[in-house]
């Protein structure tokens, strides 16, 4: 198994991590209740349902980037033949580029912790150490950005480099999240290609009310009924854990996830409610003697 697998497994197997990212999730949930009926709007925009994706990859690349160019701005300072004047204009521009790199990374903080509080087991663990690491970077990088200020022209670079090899350590975690695990990506699934009608149900069926999961063309799908005589079908599962959509409700209109509560438009699959960044496919459906037929040609969004 290679060393990076290795340190994974060992991570994900350290229940004792449990307790303090549960005390970590009580506080996110008391900070967010707290903003009262600004919550949605807020942990909406910090999960990305504006754009489409988590918020976190971008910035976390950001400050990446930020930060590399300060370690080779501090680097090219040091070489031989590099002129005093040279020297002081690149440090000044590596300060910048420092300053903009904790900013990103403090951004990358609260959007990543945003997403974080709704994983579990392995994944919560693994992502709890890599926002630990991460942070611990940061706050050389802080330390390194107050020594420049004071002149302090070796330990300042010094504490740069030290976290950004730090950075690179929590960086191959976060990679497993995202790759490993999908943390991030679209989990909703297959979908339907197929632009012919096809009977999947009788009506009468959805009398409950309660979504049924369906399958055509072997792709799996979920209808309800919306309204007396009007159905919808969207995708078997949440884009954003695989949360199987047939375990959840309709409210007024919205599709709720059952695992994190995430809720969408039935009639365009539109996020109006994180943590999911990503529309849930929506299909046509309809009712014809008494049978509900379902087509593609209904992506969403």
């Amino acid at each position: 198994m290679p060393f990076g697998s290795r340190v994974l497994t060992v991570i994900g197997r350290q229940r004792w991590l449990d307790r303090p990212s549960y005390r970590l999730e009580h506080v996110l949930s008391f900070g967010f209740n707290a903003l009262g009926g600004a919550r949605d709007r807020v942990a909406n925009a910090l999960n990305g349902v504006w754009l489409g994706h988590p918020v976190h990859p971008p910035l976390a690349s950001f400050a990446s980037g930020a930060l590399g160019t300060t370690v080779a701005l501090d680097v090219m300072s040091m070489l031989p033949g590099t002129s005093s004047g040279e020297v002081g204009e690149t440090s000044r521009i590596a300060s910048r580029a420092l300053g903009v790199g904790i900013l990103a990374s403090i951004g990358a903080a609260i959007t990543g912790a945003t997403d974080w509080q709704h994983t579990h087991q392995e994944d919560r663990r693994v992502g709890l150490v890599h926002g630990v690491v991460n942070s611990a970077a940061t706050v050389l990088y802080a330390l390194s950005w107050w020594d420049r200020r004071r002149g302090r022209r070796l330990r300042g670079p010094a504490l740069s480099a030290l976290g950004y090899g730090i950075t690179v350590g929590g960086s191959y975690l976060g990679g497993a999240l995202v790759f490993e695990s999908g943390i991030g990506i679209d989990q909703s699934g297959e979908r339907l290609r197929t632009q012919e009608w096809t009977p999947v149900l009788p009506a009468t069926s959805l009398q409950d009310g309660r979504p049924q999961r369906v399958e055509v063309d072997g792709v799996g799908l979920v209808v309800c009924q919306t309204n007396p005589g009007e159905v919808a079908a969207f995708g078997e599962f949440c884009p954003h854990l695989a949360a199987p959509m047939a375990d959840g409700w309709v409210d007024r209109g919205r599709v709720v996830c059952p695992w994190h509560g995430s809720r969408f438009a039935l009639d365009s699959g539109e996020v109006l409610r994180g943590p999911s960044a990503t529309p849930l496919p929506c299909y046509q459906a309809r009712l014809v003697d008494g049978m509900i037929e379902v087509a593609g040609n209904g992506v969403t969004k």
